[in-house]
C-alpha cells in the first residue's frame, strides 16, 4: 500500500498512538473517512459537470 511495508504501517501507526493517545483514534479515524467520502463526492460531482458540458458542446 503505497509502496510502504508491513513494518513502515506498524512504525506510523505506534507514532499515531503515541501523540493522540487510544482514546482519540477512532475520532481521527471517523474524521478521515468523513474527508475521504467528502472528497469522493466532490470530485464525482466535477466529472459529471464536465461530461455534462461536453454532452451539451455536442449538440
Amino acid at each position: 500500500m503505497f509502496g510502504l511495508g508491513t513494518t513502515e504501517m506498524v512504525l506510523i501507526l505506534v507514532v499515531v498512538l503515541f501523540f493522540f493517545g487510544a482514546k482519540k483514534l477512532p475520532e481521527l479515524a471517523r474524521g478521515l473517512g468523513k474527508g475521504i467520502r467528502e472528497f469522493k463526492d466532490a470530485s464525482r460531482e466535477v466529472k459529471e459537470n464536465i461530461e455534462k458540458a461536453a454532452t451539451e458542446d455536442t449538440k
